[in-house]
């Protein structure tokens, strides 16, 4: 069968040579597009090995949009027929945002075995937990064989100890079948440093700009169109051909562009346009520490258009109010921890043009409640990047007692924004999620280990007490122990997020979109918080003595709680360091 090869590789001059199955044929010059190449050879679809030489160097160098690398992203490039994987989740409608929770996994720790059909053995655990959508962290292929995956090199490509292409539509197709949809976080900001050789094709990069790992990707310099469309189309593709529900996009406010048309707003656009193609709610999340709504306001309104983003403040002023934590970027939420809590359930963000000690200066822009849907902002009480960026990867189950992450639970799933969960947040899992890598490079694995000690020295902690993220050790000790489940207090903690996540299904209060409806009532010195949600009221005594909690409203019921409390009149009291879900007249 005769498959046609296409390449932009503007960096060759003299010409480009298809090296198939082993045999080599020059390509030719595209007349109708600048810096293409093409060729027309007999090819297996899904099983013939294939790379490129340019002018005369001998290295054979992967497909930029190659769909598979079997031996990793130094080897040479093999086709997929998409077509050809036989997809059980026929009647898949899709799973639209709003009203959705989220549980992010990492598919290498999520699991003993850490690929792809290990982790879909356990989908009914998440389907029995009652989250909706299950996010990937990113499965692109990097060198080595274990890592957080967002050093990722081949952006078309799955990593091939997961189950590469054919186990990822596995995955997808195991979590419709139970009715969860799947969002993939994805890398557009960056590639790794090592395997990275678009470079060699075309200006992929730009010195114009530059971002933590150096040179930006090019979004605004010349070459930039054809750039824009190779992220584009990857995008689309996880979302076509592997029939992903949403994308979360990594660190959007490194996505550095200058152009009138922002890159983010056309790959909104694209998306919409596969969305309408496909019949299938489709939808992009941004990570970004801006506190910018005009990246989640629609394009009609001259936003962005993405469909939502995370909310690291809640995060923060969580962490701040659970743990006493008040070092770092902690110390804006850790003042008034509960005024900070309030502040951000009732207007999106902390830091909405307010003074950040952290960052010296003045941070974000207000978010106007009663035009932007809560679902918009994603909540959370732990993220990969909140727990693996601690110098030793410690959850909060490691500071916090079960009371205190009960309520820190009940706040994010009773609360105004799309939830978020971590994997095994929702039994406390003692087990940390450490920063691992697997870099083949001896140089590169080095700098990366004393990198890493160095940034935590300043810290106060000595090179002894950071875990060396090249040791075998580190990536195993961050694998979930699924014994945990079962033994206590484990087993009560993820008894609580099963309810709460069942009543958040059962209610239509707590996902009610309007955030100007929210209200939260507080005691900063008795440590109590009240949030309200129509008829309901999430009740929070983090303190070592009983309380007794307003309720602005008759005591009905208590349809949920986590340790003892009991209701009278317009009031519920709680035991130390407990929760109720609260219903009034």
């Amino acid at each position: 069968m005769s498959h046609r090869f296409e390449l932009w590789a503007p960096a060759a001059e003299r010409g480009v040579t298809l090296v198939l199955d082993g045999d080599g044929s020059p390509m030719r010059r595209d007349p109708d597009r600048p810096g293409w190449w093409l060729a027309e050879a007999p090819a297996d679809p899904a099983r013939s090995r294939y790379g490129y030489r340019l002018d005369d160097d001998p290295l054979l160098l992967p497909d930029p949009r190659s769909a598979r690398q079997p031996d990793g992203p130094d080897g040479p490039s093999q086709l997929v027929d998409h077509s050809a994987f036989r997809w059980s989740d026929t009647r898949w409608q899709g799973r639209a945002l709003p009203g959705s929770s989220i549980y992010e996994l990492h598919v290498g720790t999520f699991t003993p075995e850490g690929t792809f059909d290990a982790a879909a053995a356990r989908l009914d655990h998440l389907a029995e937990l009652g989250v909706d959508l299950v996010e990937l962290m990113p499965v692109c292929p990097f060198p080595g064989d274990h890592g957080w995956g967002y050093d990722g090199v081949s952006l078309w490509a799955v990593h091939e100890p997961y189950g590469g292409p054919e186990g990822l539509k596995r995955f997808v197709d195991a979590a419709h079948r139970r009715g969860l949809g799947v969002v993939l976080d994805v890398v557009h900001n960056h590639l790794g440093p090592s395997g990275n050789y678009l470079p060699r094709f075309g200006p992929y990069f730009t010195e114009r700009h530059h971002t933590p790992w150096g040179a930006a990707v090019n979004l605004d310099a010349p070459g930039s169109d054809e750039v824009r469309a190779y992220l584009v189309g990857s995008a689309l593709s996880w979302l076509r051909d592997y029939r992903v529900d949403g994308l979360r996009l990594d660190a959007v406010h490194a996505l550095v562009d200058t152009r009138a048309l922002h890159f983010l707003e056309q790959l909104s656009a694209a998306v919409d346009g596969l969305a309408a193609a496909t019949g299938r709610p489709l939808f992009l999340i941004a990570e970004s520490d801006l506190n910018d709504p005009r990246l989640i306001t629609p394009r009609e309104a001259g936003g962005l258009g993405l469909t939502a983003q995370w909310s690291d403040d809640l995060h923060h002023t969580l962490h701040a109010v659970l743990t006493g934590e008040g070092q770092g970027y902690y110390a804006d939420f850790a003042a008034r921890p509960l005024a900070g809590l309030a502040r951000t359930l009732t207007r999106g963000w902390f830091h909405d043009g307010t003074w950040s000690s952290f960052r010296g200066r003045t941070h974000g822009r207000p978010l106007d409640p009663h035009r932007t849907p809560a679902h918009r902002l994603l909540g959370y009480l732990q993220t990969h990047d909140q727990i693996g960026n601690r110098a030793l990867g410690d959850r909060i189950s490691a500071a916090a007692d079960p009371g205190l992450l009960a309520a820190g639970a009940a706040l994010v799933l009773t609360g105004p924004f799309t939830p978020m969960l971590f994997m095994g947040e929702e039994w406390g899992a003692r087990t940390p999620w450490q920063y691992f890598t697997d870099h083949q490079d001896p140089s590169l694995a080095e700098a990366v280990r004393t990198g890493r000690r160095r940034e935590f020295a300043a810290h106060g902690h000595s090179p002894e007490q950071v875990p060396d993220p090249q040791a075998a050790t580190t990536f195993l000790g961050s694998k979930l122990d699924w014994t945990e489940p079962d033994r206590k207090p484990h087993a009560e903690l993820l008894g609580w997020y099963r309810t709460l996540l069942a009543l958040r299904r059962a209610h239509p209060e707590f996902t009610d979109p309007d955030l100007s409806a929210v209200r939260v009532e507080y005691d900063e010195d008795a440590r109590w918080l009240v949030l309200h949600r129509g008829r309901f009221r999430t009740a929070v005594n983090l303190s070592d003595r009983e309380r007794t909690v307003p309720l602005g409203a008759a005591f009905a019921d208590a349809p949920a709680g986590y340790g003892s409390y009991r209701g009278s009149g317009d009031a519920v009291t709680l035991a130390a360091r407990s929760v109720a879900v609260v219903r009034t007249d």
